[in-house]
């Protein structure tokens, strides 16, 4: 009986095959659209996905302007940051952030459900948005995916 069938095979660098996505966020909600982008980016969809590993694939996400939120989050949504000195708290409303750049949106929330980690860093590169349909991957030539037929 041949025992070295049974290893289980963990993908790395070099073994992993990924590829390049185009997903439509045009009438999308953003929290359902990141954690989907998420999942592509990390790998999860894969049968060989590890989770230490870069395994996942780059994504383009177009139409970032867009994308819909629900209820009063327009208003009621707010980012945090800090200066770094005393007092320096500042807050945006998630439609003053968007009259800004609305691909900053679609970035702190998929940048958010990623690991808070080294390997989540490397994953963030692979994420690019854009707020037209225009992008600036096509020598890649980029496979363009439906979120709906996701789970």
């Amino acid at each position: 009986m041949n025992t070295l069938s049974y290893k289980t095979v963990s993908a790395n660098k070099e073994t992993a095959n990924k590829e390049w996505l185009v997903v439509d966020a045009d009438g999308q909600t953003l929290g359902r659209l990141a954690s989907k982008v998420a999942m592509l980016i990390r790998g999860k969809y894969k049968t060989n996905y590890t989770p230490h590993v870069d395994c996942g694939d780059n994504v383009v996400v177009i139409n970032a302007e867009k994308i819909n939120l629900s209820g009063k989050k327009w208003s009621d949504k707010s980012y945090i940051r800090h200066t770094g000195y005393p007092g320096g708290q500042r807050s945006l409303s998630a439609s003053e952030m968007f009259q800004k750049d609305p691909t900053r949106l679609v970035e702190k929330a998929v940048k958010g459900m990623l690991p808070k980690n080294k390997l989540g860093s490397a994953l963030y590169k692979n994420l690019y948005v854009y707020a037209g349909t225009e992008h600036k991957h096509d020598a890649q030539t980029p496979k363009a995916i439906n979120l709906n037929d996701l789970r």
